[in-house]
């Protein structure tokens, strides 16, 4: 007589493989942050007032996926040159520190379609400057950074990519003084009290103010920072690639002296290119062949593994809108992004305001 075994085992590991489906279905948690970093028009300098039925022409499409409806739900308009917001320079490009064309209309412009708006301090071409303000005064640098907050209604990032030697001491400084004037706020009602951090795509890169933000700012126990944006790495990765600088966010490195701690999934995002040389990528124009769209299951279904009770990471962020850099295509007409970015912002209902941000 033929054995029932093998056809009933099989049977059986059908059966548990199509309930292990639905179980990891489950547990995927919905994106709250679907964000892009902006350069303007002159690769990061925002150092012209913007006509703004120009702005529009530009960039409609990060307020209207096709649809009515936003491609984001938050831009990051970048970026601030730390030293000058400390000595609140006056000059042909700036005012009180910031860009010129950082201002109200274009807040403005994003805000009234429900996007969020903050303010980055920082990116790589400003490394020494965040060191000289940090070495200088970085409480005043903190008290600047918030009054800029307040008034224009927008949270503030702090991208400071010192690799090897960061001035954690008046990193924290800085901190503090901003904190004091607008503390943590978890219902996410105040956008000036939005303060964030940028960290490398995974563990390897800005080793130590990674280890200082996992251990000291970005507990679920007691925060100091809303979250961190794991950056983008020097060139888009693969999915394998993505996922995996992602999961040491959340492993954290035991091995490393002193170690960095694990970090909850509910308290970064992920990010990914949108343009490479002259051409945009899938990911501004095609969602199917994206990686927002390949790693979708694992950034709503990754699990804690030493940090929050919760699974899934907060979301994406996209570098970046209209031009970041003399060598970079842009995301301006013909090379906007509803494709990707506007399609995954559909595919995946991204709430629009973003809600309070899951805490654990």
């Amino acid at each position: 007589m033929k054995s029932v075994l093998p056809a009933l085992t099989n049977k059986r590991s059908s059966l548990l493989l199509a309930l292990l489906l639905i179980s990891t279905a489950a547990v995927a948690t919905p994106l709250q942050i679907y964000g892009a970093w902006h350069c303007g028009n002159d690769a990061c300098t925002w150092g012209t007032v913007r006509d703004m039925t120009d702005f529009d022409a530009k960039n409609h499409w990060m307020i209207d996926r096709g649809d009515g409806s936003p491609s984001v739900n938050l831009v990051v308009l970048s970026f601030v040159d730390p030293l000058k917001l400390l000595n609140k320079t006056n000059d042909a490009q700036t005012v009180n520190g910031v860009p010129i064309g950082m201002n109200q209309q274009v807040v403005s412009y994003f805000t009234s379609h429900n996007v969020r708006v903050m303010l980055s301090i920082g990116g790589i071409t400003f490394v020494s400057n965040w060191d000289t303000a940090l070495a200088t005064n970085p409480t005043q640098l903190g008290l600047n950074a918030a009054a800029v907050a307040k008034s224009l209604g927008v949270g503030i990032e702090i991208d400071y990519e010192e690799n090897t030697s960061p001035n954690l001491t008046g990193m924290q400084a800085f901190i503090n003084a901003y904190r004091s004037q607008l503390p943590y706020d978890a219902t996410g009602a105040n956008p000036a009290a939005r303060l964030t951090i940028d960290v490398g795509a995974g563990d390897r890169f800005l080793i130590d103010l990674d280890r200082k933000a996992t251990s000291d700012w970005l507990t679920t126990a007691n925060p100091v920072l809303d979250y961190a944006n794991a950056m983008v790495p020097n060139k888009q990765p693969n999915t394998a690639a993505a996922e995996g600088n992602w999961q040491e966010h959340v492993t954290g490195k035991s091995n490393f002296a002193p170690p960095i701690l694990p970090l909850a999934p509910a308290k970064f995002t992920g990010s990914v290119y949108l343009t490479s040389g002259h051409n945009p990528l899938p990911e501004c124009t095609n969602f199917s062949s994206s990686l927002e769209d390949s790693t979708g299951s694992f950034v709503q279904t990754v699990a804690p593994n030493g940090a929050g009770t919760t699974a899934g990471m907060l979301g994406y962020m996209f570098w970046a809108a209209e031009c970041p850099s003399t060598m970079n295509a842009c995301t301006t007409p013909p090379n906007t992004c509803q494709g990707g970015v506007g399609v995954g912002a559909k595919t995946y209902n991204i709430p629009l305001p973003m809600p309070p941000l899951r805490q654990q």
